[in-house]
């Protein structure tokens, strides 16, 4: 079957003139590739970045703080001598992101192998985050079911863990914190994947700005015919 070009007057039909500035046309099957390689190395890198010993904890923009009034109530814990507890608590929470994200590896790659020309296609024309939006759709609910064992068997030894579901548990009851800021593991979960997407869209927008600096000519076709 003979592939569609992305030439500027199909495009330009399409409502994707901004195409029409590529220095040479480029079929949608090496497009779709292009954007699958762009997908691919930014979730990997985003893997590697937080998959890792203080990926969390050392990163101020990802590190899990404990959630609204209990962040509060650390401060009276810290104040009757309990600080050590709180902290203890805390680390658990990150390093148990930490081993949570490498999992999230397989899922993210296989998004990318199943992703659809037309997928490709409103990736590429659907602004700075469009890949993050896709990854999150695809695989937050599946991750969310890989995530939440392991972070169970990571926070589990906590002392402050089982006060903290009590509490929360209360302060959920009461609309004082949401549904997946109910237990340790849940709110962990959430906060993990939250980070996660956070660190692919940084690298998607690395790329995206500076196709050349990604060392792949083909990406460089591909995003640098959006400049």
């Amino acid at each position: 079957m003979q592939r569609r070009k992305f030439t500027s007057g199909v495009l330009c039909a399409a409502g994707l003139g901004m195409f029409a500035t590529a220095a040479r046309a480029l079929t949608e099957t090496d497009a779709a590739r292009g954007i699958r390689a762009a997908l691919e190395r930014g979730a990997e890198q985003a893997v590697r970045l937080l998959g890792r010993r203080d990926g969390f904890l050392g990163n101020p923009q990802v590190r899990i703080p404990l959630p609204g009034v209990l962040n509060d109530a650390a401060g009276w814990l810290r104040a009757t001598g309990q600080g050590q507890r709180v902290d203890e608590l805390v680390t658990a929470m990150n390093r148990a992101a930490e081993a949570a994200v490498p999992q999230a590896r397989r899922l993210l790659v296989h998004a990318v192998k199943s992703m659809s020309v037309d997928d490709a296609r409103r990736i590429l024309t659907g602004g700075d985050d469009a890949a993050t939006r896709f990854f999150a759709a695809k695989t937050r609910a599946p991750l969310t079911i890989e995530f939440l064992p392991i972070v169970t068997r990571a926070t589990e030894k906590v002392a402050l863990a089982d006060k903290y579901n009590a509490v929360a548990g209360r302060a959920h009851a009461f609309g004082l914190l949401g549904r997946d800021e109910a237990s340790v593991q849940q709110y962990v979960t959430a906060k993990a994947l939250d980070g996660l997407y956070l660190m692919i869209a940084q690298e998607e927008r690395k790329i995206r700005r500076d196709p050349v600096g990604s060392g792949s000519a083909l990406l460089k076709q591909v995003f640098g015919s959006l400049k």
